[in-house]
């Protein structure tokens, strides 16, 4: 049996949309992009979710398998004098917040998340575009945070405040506590060996690797457990899904 993957799929109608398209921007001027996109998104989702086993792992794979570069996309620098500053101290003053619906709301400096357990992986990034690579990420499984902040009950959602901006707005992302409880989401600070570059997302970026790139936030300040998306940016539950449509669940 074929098996399409959703990847596939929508690099495919990128390509019958009208040619070959680069970047997302030009994807997000394109509707049958867009109709495709939501239609296809809801009924993954339900798959995924229905007979899909949620705790298994994404394929891991080997050095020799790492890409030459990893490319950057979307936002490859978040350009503030509070960021340069931070950058410049090799990100020592760096805090990540956990706040929001848990019983004990921490805050970490980039050394004590780098104090705690690990987890490297080699994994294949998949972007929206159609393309993809190959790096190995280093950082501190997710679970471990959220098991020492402890959430409440009434969270559903974990949303991912970044540093970054684009078109004048608010960087953010969210999952949901499956996810966020996966053995191979981590905020990883390292890539292929090296402290995370600035344009790769330095110093701490999401790693979701069931889902497409674009779930994956870069220059992640803070952790907010949720009940609903509603109140977050437009509601839709990303930057991406907000100002161009992208569907909320991204998972290949």
């Amino acid at each position: 049996m074929t098996i399409i993957t959703r990847r596939k799929l929508i690099a495919s109608a990128a390509i019958g949309a009208g040619g070959l398209l680069s970047g997302c921007d030009a994807l997000n001027r394109n509707p049958v992009f867009q109709d495709m996109l939501s239609s296809a998104e809801h009924a993954n989702f339900a798959v995924q979710r229905a007979l899909g086993d949620r705790m298994e792992l994404a394929s891991e794979y080997e050095i020799a398998d790492l890409s030459p570069t990893f490319r950057a996309n979307g936002s490859r620098d978040p350009a503030t004098p509070e960021y340069a500053a931070s950058a410049a101290q090799g990100f020592a003053d760096w805090q990540l917040r956990l706040s929001g619906l848990f019983a004990k709301p921490q805050q970490f400096s980039l050394a004590a998340l780098q104090a705690l357990p690990q987890r490297t992986q080699i994994t294949r990034h998949d972007c929206v575009e159609g393309w993809s690579a190959i790096g190995q990420w280093t950082g501190v499984p997710l679970k471990i945070l959220l098991d020492l902040a402890q959430l409440r009950d009434s969270a559903r959602f974990l949303v991912f405040h970044c540093a970054d901006r684009l078109g004048g707005r608010p960087y953010y992302e969210s999952i949901d506590l499956l996810d966020g409880f996966h053995p191979q989401t981590i905020l990883a600070h390292r890539l292929n060996g090296s402290p995370l570059p600035i344009e790769n997302g330095a110093p701490l970026r999401l790693r979701v690797e069931r889902q497409l790139g674009y779930k994956h936030a870069k220059y992640v300040t803070g952790v907010e457990a949720v009940a609903s998306l509603d109140g977050i940016g437009e509601g839709k539950g990303g930057y991406w899904q907000d100002v161009a449509g992208y569907e909320w669940y991204a998972g290949i």
